[in-house]
């Protein structure tokens, strides 16, 4: 139980920054080229609490920290509603949106790091190894979120940013898959193929960021 208090308590902030500035930046960008939906509904705020799902930010993660013992964690926001329609070139402004929160997983997962190496170049006290912990579990919960969501399966950012590049006839028929894009992504979960995608996608990601600071 120690165990798992001490994971919830490092992996809190960094999901919630995760979670809220991936879904705020989908709203900001839709609002910057023309569809002011999450703007108008309070969307785009810094707020967690606009973003919260009960059961995919804060049920479903802490059931995986518990059982895979703080080795697994995923989980959801609330979306936020961008009507495509709204966009002043629906298909090609959809690209930037959906970039827009894997982009921002990118940013934060990039200023975990430079926390990282603050923590480790600094002298050691009572706080720099909470801090090195909190920032791992940044860059690891960014990394997921980011590498997950542009995996190519419609309503995934990378699922839109595919219809936003393909020719508009498969565009149409790759877009129809959204209605089974859930039950998608729940098979691979739980019949390992996450994993699979997602393990060497990470291990390349992360050699990256080691190299890049110096870690």
């Amino acid at each position: 139980m120690e165990n798992l208090i001490q994971s919830l308590a490092i992996h809190a902030i960094p999901v919630i920054f995760a979670i809220t500035l991936h879904e705020a930046a989908h709203g900001y960008v839709a609002r910057h080229f023309g569809d002011p939906t999450a703007w108008l509904l309070g969307r785009i705020t810094l707020n967690p609490v606009k973003h919260v799902d009960p059961v995919g930010t804060l049920l479903v993660p802490a059931l995986l920290l518990f059982f895979s013992k703080g080795q697994f964690l995923f989980g959801w926001a609330k979306p936020v509603p961008v009507d495509f329609g709204r966009l002043r070139h629906p298909k090609q402004d959809m690209l930037w949106v959906a970039a827009a929160g894997p982009g921002a997983n990118l940013a934060m997962a990039l200023a975990w790091a430079l926390v990282l190496k603050l923590a480790v170049v600094m002298p050691e006290n009572a706080y720099s190894l909470p801090l090195a912990e909190m920032a791992r579990a940044g860059i690891n919960v960014n990394a997921v979120l980011m590498l997950l969501n542009l995996l190519p399966i419609p309503p995934l950012d990378g699922g839109r940013i595919a219809v936003s590049l393909l020719p508009h006839r498969l565009a149409w028929r790759f877009a129809q898959l959204e209605r089974f894009g859930f039950a998608i992504l729940l098979a691979l979960l739980f019949l390992g193929g996450l994993d699979l995608i997602l393990t060497p996608l990470m291990r390349i990601f992360l050699f990256f960021i080691k190299n890049l600071f110096a870690l």
